[in-house]
């Protein structure tokens, strides 16, 4: 019974002894098939496909790297020792990590893990000293490091394209992009901000960056938040518009350049700054109201002439009750009733919104206001008071002088004519328009008027020729036959501005004593002289 039981257990250990090789036979029979077939084993596949990324160097001097490894060094913008880029690219992504690389000498080995980020910000990177002064350094993802993970060739390249563009894009955009953690240091940032940087510091640059501006701090929540900051570099102040977006425990900040705008903002605030001292000076009042008839500008002029209350004003009431609040002030003209009021009220604002609208207010205490009504872009009115009670009280005054004077030369019994130096007629008085009419507008149509009515003789030829040519030679005065056979007696006399005024007075024949030759001249005497 003991002979068999060894039996069977060393025929058990037999089969499963050529089972084995059988199965490590058939597994390189299967090998060479694929080698022969021109394929590969998966495992050859996913050695060549997963690549470490490992760098060798010696005195700083990069001796030799893997593909992965070169690819990172190449993608780094920085100065041509490789270790000094290696510091570069591991200072953002590694806490202290330039700090514990310059220790390699002193610790010998160095194994640093990035933060729980995603991407780069999860390596693990490892420095160790070797051999002949040698430092290899081992960049690693723990996660995907004994997971088999194999990336497809043309995923990752559409990838490394699509970061290629996203790199290139930052780097060229005109406004600074940065990284910051928690503590503010600024954990990466574009080419932009890196060459304000470098001109801020002088051309000396170094890692950990220097802020530059103060940016916002993130809203609570977790939104966006925007301020407006400035930065000084040779005694010019740049302004931005920073934003910041929280991602994480970082926070991404976008600084917009905003010295344009500054500018505008700034020309606009001197603008309304002198035309809010030009309007104060005026004593026109000034009342500007928005698309909804709301008050939204007026001046201390408006008040002076109104007798609003200031606090009235401010509180932006709307049109409508600004002219109510008159028509109780009896700042308006007295309406027949309110429904006639408010008609004209409504007329009053449509006029003055499709264009220009003026009117006259003649006022229960004496004054009188002239209202215009302007329309203003976007559906805005603006309204003009103007106290004209002076200007009316001139024009009236003027009219009733030149009324006076006219009353009092039509009262003259002499018919006067006033030229001007082009010929003209100017002015004629009653007496004048009783003897001549009044038809003619010029000196030519009056002489050819006075040609066809009176005798062609010497005193009205003297008369043609002191009108027309003006001559010092020629005669003032003169005698004349009107156009109903009395004489007339005229007289030219130059008034200023080369005008001339003509005076025609009836005439007598008068009779004097004989003179020693035995004749009885002839004289006249005008009607009514001394």
């Amino acid at each position: 019974m003991a002979f068999e039981g060894y039996w069977l257990v060393l025929t058990a250990v037999a089969a499963g002894t050529i089972s084995v090789l059988l199965a490590i036979a058939a597994i390189r029979f299967w090998d060479r098939l694929a080698a022969g077939s021109g394929r590969r084993s998966g495992r050859d596949h996913l050695e060549g496909a997963l690549k470490p990324t490992i760098l060798l160097f010696r005195g700083g001097a990069l001796v030799d790297a893997t593909a992965p490894a070169r690819t990172l060094l190449d993608r780094v913008n920085g100065p041509d020792d490789d270790w000094t880029r290696l510091r570069q690219w591991a200072g953002p992504r590694f806490p202290d990590g330039i700090a514990r690389l310059d220790r390699l000498d002193e610790l010998g080995r160095v194994e640093m893990l990035g933060g729980n980020g995603a991407g780069s910000a999860a390596l693990r990177l490892t420095a160790e000293r070797i051999e002949d002064a040698m430092v290899r350094v081992t960049i690693v993802d723990p996660q995907a490091e004994h997971a088999g993970i194999v990336v497809d060739s043309m995923s990752q390249q559409a990838m490394e394209e699509e970061l290629d563009l996203l790199r290139k894009s930052l780097d060229q955009t005109p406004m600074l992009v940065w990284r910051q953690d928690a503590c503010d240091a600024i954990t990466w940032a574009n080419a932009a901000y890196l060459r304000r940087a470098e001109a801020h510091a002088g051309g000396m640059l170094s890692w950990p960056l220097p802020r530059l501006l103060d940016p916002p701090k993130p809203a609570p929540g977790g939104g966006p938040s925007t301020r407006r900051a400035s930065l000084e570099s040779d005694g010019i102040m740049s302004w931005y518009d920073c934003h910041s977006h929280q991602i994480g425990d970082q926070t991404m900040m976008f600084a917009l350049p905003a010295d344009a705008a500054v500018r505008a903002e700034r020309s606009l605030r001197e603008f309304v700054q002198t035309l809010t001292k030009t309007f104060a000076d005026l004593p026109i009042g000034l009342a500007i109201f928005d698309r909804q008839r709301h008050l939204q500008l007026f001046n201390p002029a408006l008040i002076d002439l109104t007798g609003l209350p200031t606090g009235f004003l401010t509180a932006r009431p709307t049109l409508f009750d600004l002219l109510d609040q008159l028509r109780e002030s009896r700042m308006v003209p007295e309406p027949k009733d309110f429904r006639s009021w408010r008609q004209h009220m409504n007329n009053l604002e449509s006029a003055a919104a499709t264009g220009h609208h003026v009117e006259t207010w003649s006022l229960p205490g004496g004054q009188t206001y002239r209202v215009t009504g302007r329309p203003h872009p976007d559906g805005a009115v603006a309204f003009l008071f103007e106290d004209i009670t002076s200007e009316i009280s001139l024009t009236r005054k003027f009219r009733a002088d030149l009324s006076l004077g006219e009353n009092v030369i039509d009262g003259l019994d002499d018919g006067l004519a006033a030229f001007s130096s082009s010929g003209q007629i100017l002015m004629t008085n009653q007496s004048y328009r009783r003897i001549w009419g009044g038809s003619a507008t010029t000196l030519a149509e009056a002489l050819s008027d006075w040609e066809g009515r009176v005798e062609n003789g010497p005193g009205f030829a003297a008369l043609r020729a002191r009108l027309t040519a003006g001559s010092e030679t020629s005669r003032d005065t003169g005698l004349i036959t009107g156009p109903d056979g009395a004489l007339l007696d005229w007289r030219v006399t130059r008034i200023g501005g080369a005008r001339q005024l003509l005076r025609f007075r009836r005439a007598e024949i008068v009779a004097t004593t004989p003179g020693q030759d035995g004749a009885a001249p002839l004289l006249t005497r005008a009607v009514g002289a001394d």
